[in-house]
């Protein structure tokens, strides 16, 4: 695994709106989003210095197209939002995001293969992905909010033992998004091999300086503008 793909980025100094906007995945994953709402995601992207926009398969050209030549990574998601797609679909998933202009992607397990102590199926499904991938980074989202923590546990290893990038905590669209200790758990899990993304329910600066002190290093949300705001205010 490359250097570029391992290395989480470094905790942002709070009191920095640029660090902070640089640790963000401006998100748009709407079943009603539209073309002229993703040219402005990336619009903002650029202006506030996001990591990533992420926004749903269909619109990963236009993302691309848009952000061309800027730092701004385009995301997307496979298997989302509920990870039961078949093995194949998500490969052929992955593999065509990164040909659309993907750097990064946000893939949904499936579950069963947890629930049922599969972990060796988890782990090649996770890395099948990966290798679809090619260059682009993947975040493995595990939806804690249905694990017990042995399962978190086995979930962020099995991660980590595949080659991704990230442990994600959650899709949003499920019944809770990213919680306190589930962040500190997967931090103290992936001990600084892989990233950890806190993403589901982080709308305020608070809560995203809470997901961040708890040992995220990536944040997924789709109120990007108005917490770096938040500290652009206070800040002066």
């Amino acid at each position: 695994m490359s250097m570029s793909r391992s290395m989480p980025p470094t905790v942002p100094d709070r009191h920095s709106p640029a660090a902070l906007a640089a640790l963000i995945d401006h998100t748009l994953l709407l079943p009603t989003v539209t073309s002229q709402q993703i040219i402005d995601l990336c619009e903002e992207a650029v202006e506030y210095g996001f990591a990533s926009v992420c926004v749903p398969p269909n619109q990963v050209s236009l993302a691309a197209q848009r952000l061309y030549g800027s730092v701004v990574k385009v995301g997307s998601v496979v298997g989302f939002p509920c990870g039961y797609n078949n093995l194949r679909q998500k490969v052929q998933e992955s593999a065509d995001l990164v040909a659309a202009g993907a750097e990064e992607i946000d893939m949904v397990i499936a579950l069963n293969h947890l629930l049922e102590h599969r972990l060796d199926r988890l782990e090649e499904e996770i890395a099948q992905v990966v290798m679809a991938a090619q260059q682009a980074g993947v975040k493995v989202i595990i939806e804690c909010c249905y694990l017990d923590t042995a399962q978190k546990i086995a979930a962020t290893q099995a991660v980590i033992n595949a080659g991704a990038t990230y442990v994600k905590t959650s899709t949003g669209f499920a019944s809770s998004g990213a919680v306190l200790e589930d962040v500190q758990l997967l931090a103290q899990i992936a001990r600084g091999k892989i990233g950890v993304k806190a993403a589901g329910g982080i709308r305020s600066l608070k809560a995203c300086r809470e997901m961040i002190a708890a040992g995220a290093t990536r944040i997924g949300t789709s109120a990007g503008v108005k917490i770096v705001g938040e500290l652009s205010a206070l800040t002066g």
